[in-house]
């Protein structure tokens, strides 16, 4: 007898001692090695049947799959690892019969434990050469998976995967009871969608478009037996690579021919298979938002990902959100519609280029859902490649640090991480004009303005005497105003003292039950702490981002609903539960009459008419020409116009812009309306094309909109003092107004603005007189006072 036949039989006798000593003659045979480790008392009987049997199931990690608004259009995949399951009847019968043929001959006869192939593994593993074959069968290897899916610490992985003879004896233990408790088809279902399969790919879902750019029921023979036979070693065998390519191709042929001898196919089949050339390609499946198909889509993807990052829901904390997204194998439907963010993009592009230093930033929001319907910038959503220039900030500039053009993955529109927002200026006393009406100031309140106002506010204006100065933005920009022509004409000296009249911090109340975040320190601070004496909030400088105020317009056209904004429509998991969250989680931010008072004065800066009053100013009136529906809206430029902002807003639509330098917001230079008051005036053209034109509602009584009505008293002829004292005795507020020419002394009050009736509360400018007006040669004379 030859040495190789003696050890041979030494070890089989020794296996069947052991299986006799055992009573278990399946573990024994199935695994010979234990009797050579010394561990054959772990396989005694008593050993054996205290081994545990039922295995957690735990799925695979899932691929998440995100759509748009159509549930159709596919924006973006997340993975760790890439792996969709599929049903065993969509995979390819070549499939099935490959991986047997490959990995597991008997594997629709044994129990789990192949006796069979774990003697031929004896008889080869026992000689010199390196050529080792495994033991373990399909449904041996499946619990290897399962229990290294289900491990909940590093420790649990180790012990799942690690080469040990307690390790194997468990598998057979598990393996056995799997088999009781699945068909053949679920145990080789589930074993191809856990398999691996190199470059990225976890499952057949993933192999086949990894390697083929097919679905797995459309695997030919040659396919499936690559496939199947890159399982046992996905890098070794792995066609993409010099090394591997020979390997892979002798792998697969190898299979073919095992496919050929167990009669899955014929011959000639297997002829013509192993004839086939074998690709060299693979194409891995970009992962997350830098690899959404189309490049504008980044920016929105990026806010889906920072907002499910954001949500209790998906998990204790930052980490456990991201793996849930990236294993949990949900589908998406997200907000995104295609067709306005196309038309959004292609708006922006007409205007601005990408390799401009200025961000033109268009959001589009839903209202009554808060659904977030487009994102667009003028910028590629990408990693900074090194091509990017150098910033415009000459500070920054200095250091060598990049600007955000053409490339970015910033959050501009949506704000989060170094974006804080921007300065969007008059879009802002929106916030003011609510805050009154809910204080019972109706929209013909008048306020006799001057081109200056010294404000009794702190906080702002160190150089007026720690007092706040505003200033309008023309020296003739005075006089009287209410709510529809001030906001019309964008008066400043307006907006500021009405705001002191109700209480800044009302102003800022307002704007945060409106959903604006104050993401800068510095303006979380003055909220939080100072509120009341926050004089130019009214004015916008606190930083916001195209998001926040696209939501907060679309509060007003909810008649005063908030909505909070969200990515998503509807969520599914992998069992095809349907999730509630991101759904509408809307309340009342303030009545319905003032969103609708307030919208009526808003018509009037875009050129649209109002319903209860009249309009003047239009600070973008052709707005109304281009929609061609109903709308309601407000432009904004802050000091020197650094910034320039647009918004607006329709029944069923809001749309902001914002034209700004993120890299340098403290520039020295004017950015022009031109450029994205356009911008949003065409998009939101294009986005209402073929709707139905729907009137805003009128709010209920018209009280809100003229107050109570009271008559002014006559002062004419009398001291300054005195008509001071009548007015506010009559409940007026009253201020000095104007000299005027007049048949009252100089120096007495001459009448007033307005006349004759005016609000309850409201301001009562008192005329001066400067006396007659001189007739021909002299002076005029002196009047006789009544």
């Amino acid at each position: 007898m030859r040495g190789r036949d003696h050890h041979f039989v030494t070890n089989v006798a020794s296996l069947l001692i052991c299986g006799l000593l055992a009573g278990v003659a399946v573990a024994a045979a199935a695994f010979p090695a234990v009797a050579m480790s010394g561990l054959a008392a772990k396989a005694g009987s008593e050993g054996f049947a205290s081994l545990p049997s039922e295995i957690k199931h735990a799925t695979a990690p899932q691929l998440t799959r995100v759509f748009a608004s159509d549930n159709k259009t596919p924006i973006a995949v997340f993975f760790d690892e890439f792996r969709s399951d599929v049903p065993l009847k969509d995979i390819s019968i070549n499939m099935r019969n490959a991986i047997v043929a490959a990995e597991d001959h008997e594997f629709f006869t044994h129990n789990g434990v192949d006796l069979k192939g774990a003697a031929r593994a004896l008889v080869n593993n026992t000689g010199k050469d390196n050529n080792k074959q495994g033991a373990s069968t399909l449904t041996m290897q499946l619990v290897r998976m399962s229990l290294s899916y289900s491990a909940s610490t590093p420790t649990e992985v180790v012990n799942a995967t690690k080469d040990t003879p307690t390790r194997k004896i468990s598998e057979m233990k598990y393996a056995m009871q799997l088999e009781k408790e699945l068909t053949k088809d679920q145990i080789l279902g589930r074993y191809l969608n856990a398999a691996p399969f190199g470059n990225g790919a976890y499952g057949v879902f993933a192999a086949s478009q990894v390697y083929f750019k097919k679905s797995p029921k459309n695997l030919t023979v040659p396919e499936a037996a690559l496939l199947a036979g890159m399982v046992k070693a996905p890098t070794g065998f792995d066609p993409t690579t010099a090394i591997g390519y020979p390997k892979a191709l002798d792998r697969r042929n190898w299979v073919i021919g095992n496919m050929r001898d167990l009669n899955y196919i014929t011959p000639a089949q297997a002829d013509t298979a192993i004839k086939v050339k074998l690709g060299k390609t693979a194409t891995r499946t970009g992962n997350g938002c830098a690899a959404v198909k189309v490049n504008h889509w980044g920016f929105f993807c990026d806010y889906f990902y920072r907002w499910w990052l954001s949500r209790p829901e998906f998990g204790q904390n930052v980490y456990e959100r991201e793996r849930r997204l990236k294993s949990g194998g949900y589908r998406i439907q997200s907000s995104l519609d295609v067709k306005a963010q196309k038309a959004t993009r292609e708006n922006i592009s007409d205007r601005i280029g990408i390799n401009n230093r200025d961000a033109l930033l268009l959001a589009a929001v839903e209202p009554g859902t808060g659904r977030v319907r487009a994102l667009a910038a003028n910028r590629r959503f990408k990693l900074d490649d090194g091509k990017n220039k150098l910033s415009s900030d000459p500070a920054k500039r200095a250091k060598k640090i990049r600007g955000s053009y053409p490339n970015t993955t910033n959050p501009l529109l949506s704000g989060g991480g170094d974006i804080t927002g921007y300065q969007a200026g008059s879009v802002f006393k929106m916030f003011t004009m609510v805050a009154a009406l809910e204080n019972d100031v109706p929209l013909a309140y008048q306020i006799n303005t001057t081109y200056k106002y010294t404000s009794k506010l702190y906080r702002d204006s160190p150089g007026c005497g720690g007092f706040y100065c505003p200033t309008n933005a023309s020296a003739s920009e005075k006089g009287p105003y209410n709510m529809w022509t001030g906001f019309g004409s964008s008066v400043n000296t307006y907006f500021v003292p009405l705001a002191e009249q109700i209480g800044a911090e009302k102003v800022v109340d307002v704007a945060q039950r409106f959903g604006v975040q104050f993401r800068a320190p510095q303006d979380k601070d003055l909220a939080t702490n100072y509120a009341h004496d926050w004089g130019s909030f009214t004015l916008g400088v606190s930083a916001s981002t195209p998001l926040d105020m696209a939501n907060a317009y679309a509060t007003l056209a909810g008649d005063g609903k908030y909505c909070k904004p969200t990515p998503v429509q509807q969520i599914t998991s992998m069992n095809g539960e349907k999730l509630d969250v991101g759904k509408p989680s809307c309340r009342q931010a303030t009545k319905p009459d003032v969103a609708r008072a307030a919208i009526d004065a808003a018509r009037c800066p875009i050129g649209d008419s109002a319903q209860l009053g009249s309009c003047s100013g239009r600070t973008a009136g052709g707005a109304r020409g281009i929609v061609g529906h109903p709308i309601f809206g407000k432009t904004g430029t802050t000091d020197n116009d650094k910034t320039a902002s647009l918004i607006i807003g329709t029944t069923s639509m809001v749309v902001a812009g914002y034209l700004v330098n993120p890299d340098y917001q403290n520039h020295p230079y004017r950015l022009s309306h031109d450029i994205v008051n356009p911008a949003v005036e065409y998009t939101m053209r294009d986005l209402m094309k073929g709707k139905e034109k729907v009137q805003f509602k009128r709010p209920s009584g018209n009280k809100i909109a003229q107050g109570e009505q009271r008559s002014i008293p006559d002062v004419n002829c009398i001291s300054v003092a005195e008509a001071t004292s009548r007015i506010e005795s009559a409940g007026f507020t009253a201020t000095p107004g104007t000299e005027v020419t007049s048949d009252c002394p100089a120096g007495q009050a001459a009448g007033t603005e307005p006349k004759n009736r005016t609000i309850k509360g409201g301001y009562v400018s008192i005329q001066i007189s400067k006396g007659k007006e001189p007739g021909p040669g002299g002076s005029a004379p002196p009047a006789t006072p009544r």
